[in-house]
């Protein structure tokens, strides 16, 4: 049950008060300004009920300082008809509101159901902006390598700062994370972070996504629309794949740059807006400037501060970190407990490439969590196209190192290739020789060289 504190020092007003409200919630009484203080520090009252005028201390002066120690306090005030003014004046003090004597019930109750429902609100608000902040803080940015610590560094030196960035990497490196990380971090983060993906959009509606538009603009423009802009008022933007916006575009886009304002699509009156502006491509621009297809006045003003994250296949020594991680969201999303990623299954994962970097892995882990018991991930469980790369690379990685020598190594893919046949052929050899383009003979001679023993000799 939702708690309301009265203060006043009249008891008929404090009894009156606790008959109307005790039915729908608990209530507790203050005398005064003191008593008050401490019931604030003990119970935490859901509503404060506060009359201006008490013994010990001016009911603003009590206003002012349960609003310093919580900002959120939901405080009404109890006022006689003849201290209007000063209600109206702890209203601009952060009163949510006031009641007059003697009370109207309906209004009283109205009023205060009103107040509950505005402090459930906002504790669902901050609930979900801490969630938010727990989400794309610097923490969820996973990894430990020198090239994401130095990521991390310029992060935490721009996040308060007002200056442009533009995010390069690959796709799925995580561009998105890292600027919803700086705008989090930021003194914009209780304002707006909007997105926007230039590639998801075509060209003739970039325009209007980005800066709106007015009744009337086109045929069906029927009401008036709200660009992205204006929606990230005093926030930030994050405009992703910069480079596929149209040259066009990108002149509206560098217009805003220099005069922080621009018009909505059929609209004259200008419109200038606080907004933070982070961009984001997987293209290299500095080439698209070479082609004449990216303005060279508009990569500059975008490429203030640049930030490079680095592939997946750049910082192998994070995979093992990031399969953790991924472990543990899916582990909780699945209701599953596996326990692990065995060395072997984190080694051939080592060896992998991941062309679709972070992204694919999250997506690897997502789907053999799913599928797997509740233990530990076996290298056999990994993708067969994984299994495969990785053995190939972590056999060319040795020969580099010098740990085996190329003869070595291709008798052990050589090796690899025909077990993998055999198996996949239940051992028929005739069948496995078919399958490698070679005849059963010669299939047998290397069955030999290579050590393969009985298991694999049976035949049809």
């Amino acid at each position: 049950m939702k708690s309301i504190l009265v203060v006043d020092d009249e008891v008929g007003a404090r009894e009156s008060l606790r008959m109307v409200l005790k039915t729908d919630y608990e209530v507790s009484l203050a005398k005064d300004a003191e008593e008050a203080f401490q019931k604030i520090a003990k119970q935490s009252p859901d509503v404060i009920l506060l009359d201006i005028i008490l013994p010990d201390m001016d009911g603003l002066k009590v206003l002012e300082k349960v609003k310093q120690k919580d900002p959120g306090a939901i405080v009404i005030m109890i006022t006689a008809t003849k201290t209007v003014k000063t209600a109206v004046e702890a209203m601009k003090l952060g009163a949510y509101d006031y009641i007059t004597k003697p009370f109207d019930v309906d209004e009283l109750r109205l009023i205060v159901n009103r107040a509950i429902s505005t402090q459930a609100l906002q504790n669902e608000v901050d609930y979900l902006r801490e969630e938010i902040e727990k989400n794309y803080g610097f923490g969820n940015i996973i990894g430990e390598s020198r090239l994401m610590h130095d990521i991390f560094g310029v992060v935490k030196q721009i996040a308060d700062s007002k200056t442009t960035v533009l995010i390069m990497g690959e796709s799925g490196t995580g561009k998105e994370l890292v600027s919803r990380a700086i705008h989090y971090n930021s003194n914009r983060k209780d304002h707006p972070f909007v997105t926007i993906n230039s590639a998801a959009i075509p060209d003739t509606l970039i325009e209007s996504e980005l800066f709106g538009y007015e009744k009337g603009a086109f045929t069906n423009a029927l009401e008036k629309k709200l660009g992205r802009f204006e929606i990230a008022q005093r926030g930030t933007l994050f405009l992703d794949e910069i480079g596929e916006l149209s040259l066009a575009t990108q002149a509206k886009i560098l217009r805003f740059l220099e005069e922080k304002e621009f018009t909505r699509v059929g609209g004259s009156k200008t419109i200038k807006v606080d907004v933070r502006l982070i961009t984001a491509t997987n293209k290299d621009l500095p080439q698209l400037v070479k082609k004449n297809a990216f303005r060279e006045d508009l990569y500059y003003r975008i490429n203030v501060v640049p930030i490079i994250i680095p592939p997946l296949r750049d910082r192998k020594e994070d995979i093992p970190i990031l399969a953790e991680h991924f472990r543990k969201k899916f582990n909780i999303e699945n209701n599953k407990k596996v326990e692990g990623v065995s060395e072997q299954a984190i080694e051939m994962m080592m060896n992998y490439e991941w062309p679709g970097n972070v992204r694919e892995l999250e997506n690897l882990m997502e789907r053999v969590i799913a599928l797997t018991p509740n233990r530990i991930i076996q290298a056999n469980e990994l993708p067969i196209s994984i299994v495969n790369v990785s053995k190939i690379n972590g056999l060319k990685d040795s020969i580099l190192d010098g740990k085996v020598t190329l003869l070595r190594a291709e008798e052990e893919f050589e090796k690899e290739i025909i077990l993998d046949a055999l198996n996949k052929t239940n051992n028929v050899q005739s069948h496995a020789a078919d399958l490698l383009g070679i005849s059963r003979r010669i299939l047998k001679y290397k069955m030999d060289k290579l050590g393969i023993g009985q298991d694999h000799l049976e035949d049809s």
